[in-house]
Formats: structure tokens, C-alpha cells, sequence
């Protein structure tokens, strides 16, 4: 209580003790501050995550999500690794070689709106966890795989259950930091993914050249599928370690759980400036509730009431029972009606614009990525077999798609098959010079964009990836 009766001056100051520890590319931020807060005055989301600030809860929250961001980079991209080692042991044709790259998304895809009703009515946290965790069990029906249509299944339904998690983590992680820090927050997380694209060629070219090949449990395994199971190894860290950490308090209070929201942001403010969590000088939060849920709520208790006066608890608890029946279809009806405006004038020709314009960058970029991989073993495949290096790349496609055609005629038959793949470190090793200069790229980007602007910038960078 003496901590309360104090100016405001001194816990300023204290407050700016945290700061000093940051790291650089969050220092140039303004120094915090609690601001001024009215006694009994409720507060919002942003005035109370202000308060709570940035410090050693933040950071070991991002540090906790490397791992996240990286499985859910490694679970779109690990096909392209090892398209060319496994081209033997499953008999792969390109169109096969196609549609594995090709399956996780479609599974994304197909469970992109259910994911996004469970997230605004379950919560960030619970989803995170689950979606990681659960992610393991079609992760180890895929290592275990022994032909092609096995594992297109498999990663069919990886992509369907990590199309949440793909989603929902920055969602997650900008929620639970000021408007101040989020900006950096995002370009941070296009840091981890970038990262994450430097560790797989890494991973790959430390397993995947050994040529293991074992028995287990009447299971044949070869590099691939142990390369495969190393690459789940995020997805555990990921489910783990978000237990540690509060439920969204954003979203919290959007639910009307405003007692949870109160207990998340004192977390947060005793972590980071190392106080107790009844020092938290909000006390109370606005009601954030959506107007629908507030007249329901509103009803409930008013017939509650009415009917308190007459000894009929059981008609009352029914009456309870069927609000919160009602409340995933209101919630469900709210969000089809958010979307309605972008699908109307006047933002129908704006919306259908930067649908067409995201489609178009996300075609040609995942396009190139998840065919290099595959790119650059059949020229290190051309090089090793012809001795050439002066080759062109139409030459070296045309031997991938004849040899691609004499396999397929070999597979069908057993007896005189012979297929045979040349699997060297320099293939590996061209992807990590490529994920490098995606990450340097990434990081110039996120201070270039604030001199320049992110429109312009986008512009330029089309341009330029036309003129090529």
C-alpha cells in the first residue's frame, strides 16, 4: 500500500530500469512509461498492455516461439528436401514430386475458415498448443511411410491441423505486446521464419547425403524419413513450451473474461519490471464484450432475477444453459458479417485487388522456393553423370524430365528396375546460400520499409522480379 501513495515520479523512473537490457533493434522506441491512470478508472487493452511494458516477458516469450515459427516454416518446405533422395524408394514421377509439395496446402487450405471460428471463439493459446502437439501424430505417419500415397495422406493432414497454428502465432504474439513494439514484433517473426529456412538445408545436408537405410518394427527407413523426424522436433518445443505463457488478454476481454485478462497483464508487469503482480496499478478493465453478447448477458440476468423471487432455479439454469448454446452462433454470425463489408462497394474492387496482388507474390514465391531444392540436386545429378558444367538449364530440365519418363517405365517392371540418384552436400549447400540471402534481405527490408514506405517498396521489389 505504500507503493500506491507514492508520486508518480518514482515508479517512472524504476520503470525505465527494464529498457536498459533490451535489444538494439527495440532501444530506438521511446523509453516507458506508465501512463497516468485515473483511480477507479477501467482500461482498455492498450492503456493496460502500456502499462504492463516490455521487458524480460517479452523476451523469453519471443525466444519461446522460435521454435513455432520454425515448425511451422519446416512443415511446408521439408517435401522440396527430400523430393530427390526419395525419388527411388517411392517411386516418384514429377507429377508426384508436384502434388507432395503441393499437399500440405491444399490441407491448409481446406481448414483455413474452421481454424479462424476456433480462434475468436477458443482462444490463441489452447489452439497453439493443441495444433503443435497434435501435429505429431500424422508427423510420425509420415516418417513411417512406405509409398507415395501413404505419405500425401499423411501430409494432407499435417497441413490441415497446422493451418491453425500457421495462423494463429502471430495473432498470438502481437497481442501480447504494445501498439508501440508491434511493428517490430512482426518484423522479428519474419526473422524466426527466416531462420527457420536456414536450419532446414542445414538439417538436410548433415542427413540426408548419409544414404541410411534400416529396418524397424517390419519397416524399411531411409535418410529421408530420419530427416523427416528431426524436422518435428519444433513442433514438440513449440507445444511445450507455450504452456508457460497467459492466454491472450486481447482476446480475454473480448470474451468478457476480464478476472483472466486482469491476471495476464499482471504477469506480464511483474516480469518485466521485477515488482509484485498486486503492484499493477489497473484495477479494473472495460467491459469489451460484443453489443450481441452484452444484451444476452444482459438478459439472462434479468430474467434470473425476475425469477429469483419464485422458487424456479431449475427453469433459470436452463434459461443459462441455452445463452452460451447460443453464443458459438452469434459468434459465428459476427464474423461472417465482418467479412460481408469486403465483399461489397465500396471495397469489393479494393479488396479483390490485394487478393489477386497476395495470390500472385505467394504463387511465384512458393513456386520457385519448393522446386529448388529439387533444381539444384538434378544439376548437380546432370553434372556428376556428364562432367559438364557448361550446361544450360533447359538442357538439364529436359535429362530430369527424360529420366523421370525411363523411371516411370522401369517402375513397372520390378524385375529390370535399376534407379539410382546422385545425393551430394553441394545441392544442400546452394540452398543455404539461398536462405542466407533470403534472411539478409528480410532484415534490410524491415528498416528500409520505415524510409521508403511498404507500398513503394513492394512496387519496386515486383518490378525488379519482372525485369528479371
Amino acid at each position: 500500500m505504500a507503493a500506491e501513495m507514492t508520486t508518480d515520479k518514482a515508479p517512472a523512473d524504476n520503470d525505465t530500469l527494464p529498457n536498459r537490457t533490451l535489444p538494439s533493434v527495440l532501444q530506438s522506441s521511446e523509453k516507458q512509461a506508465e501512463p497516468e491512470q485515473k483511480k477507479d478508472t477501467p482500461a482498455d487493452f492498450e492503456t493496460a498492455m502500456e502499462v504492463a511494458g516490455f521487458g524480460t516477458f517479452n523476451i523469453l516469450l519471443l525466444i519461446c516461439a522460435c521454435p513455432a515459427a520454425i515448425a511451422t516454416v519446416s512443415e511446408t518446405s521439408t517435401m522440396s528436401f527430400i523430393l530427390p533422395s526419395a525419388e527411388c524408394d517411392l517411386k516418384l514421377t514429377l507429377l508426384h514430386k508436384g502434388l507432395l509439395n503441393a499437399i500440405t496446402y491444399a490441407g491448409m487450405i481446406s481448414s483455413a475458415v474452421m481454424w479462424g471460428y476456433l480462434a475468436d471463439t477458443k482462444g490463441r493459446k489452447k489452439l497453439l498448443i493443441l495444433g503443435y502437439l497434435s501435429s505429431l501424430i500424422p508427423g510420425l505417419g509420415a516418417v513411417s511411410s512406405q509409398n507415395v500415397i501413404q505419405l500425401m495422406v499423411f501430409k494432407y493432414i499435417t497441413g490441415f491441423i497446422m493451418c491453425g497454428p500457421f495462423a494463429i502465432l502471430m495473432s498470438y504474439l502481437t497481442e501480447l505486446h504494445g501498439k508501440k513494439f508491434r511493428s517490430r514484433i512482426v518484423m522479428l517473426m519474419g526473422l524466426m521464419f527466416s531462420v527457420g529456412n536456414i536450419l532446414l538445408p542445414i538439417i538436410a545436408l548433415t542427413v540426408i547425403p548419409n544414404n541410411w537405410d534400416f529396418e524397424l518394427l517390419g519397416l524399411q527407413f531411409h535418410s529421408w524419413q530420419v530427416f523427416l523426424a528431426i524436422t518435428m522436433i519444433p513442433n514438440l518445443l513449440g507445444g511445450i513450451l507455450l504452456n508457460f505463457f497467459p492466454e491472450s488478454p486481447k482476446f480475454l476481454m473480448s470474451q468478457g473474461r476480464n478476472a483472466e485478462a486482469m491476471r495476464a497483464f499482471q504477469r506480464i508487469y511483474a516480469l518485466n519490471h521485477s515488482k509484485p503482480r498486486e503492484d499493477f496499478p489497473i484495477k479494473e478493465l472495460i467491459n469489451e464484450l460484443p453489443s450481441a453478447e452484452k444484451e444476452s448477458d444482459a438478459s439472462t440476468v434479468s430474467i434470473a432475477t425476475i425469477e429469483s423471487s419464485i422458487p424456479k432455479e431449475k427453469e433459470a439454469m436452463s434459461s443459462n444453459e441455452h445463452v452460451k448454446e447460443k453464443k458459438p452462433k452469434i459468434n459465428f454470425r459476427q464474423g461472417w458479417e465482418q467479412l460481408r463489408p469486403l465483399l461489397s462497394k465500396p471495397y469489393l474492387g479494393l479488396s479483390a485487388r490485394v487478393y489477386l496482388m497476395n495470390f500472385a507474390i505467394l504463387f511465384g514465391q512458393n513456386t520457385l522456393r519448393l522446386w529448388i531444392p529439387q533444381m539444384f540436386a538434378s544439376i548437380e545429378e546432370y553434372e556428376q553423370m556428364h562432367g559438364s558444367t557448361g550446361s544450360s538449364m533447359c538442357t538439364i530440365l529436359e535429362y530430369s524430365v527424360n529420366k523421370t519418363q525411363l523411371l516411370k517405365s522401369d517402375f513397372a517392371d520390378l524385375e529390370t528396375a535399376k534407379c539410382e540418384v546422385v545425393i551430394t552436400a553441394a545441392s544442400f549447400t546452394n540452398n543455404i546460400t539461398v536462405a542466407v540471402a533470403g534472411f539478409v534481405g528480410y532484415f534490410l527490408a524491415g528498416f528500409i520499409v520505415n524510409r521508403i514506405g511498404s507500398r513503394i517498396m513492394l512496387s519496386k521489389c515486383q518490378n525488379h522480379n519482372n525485369k528479371k
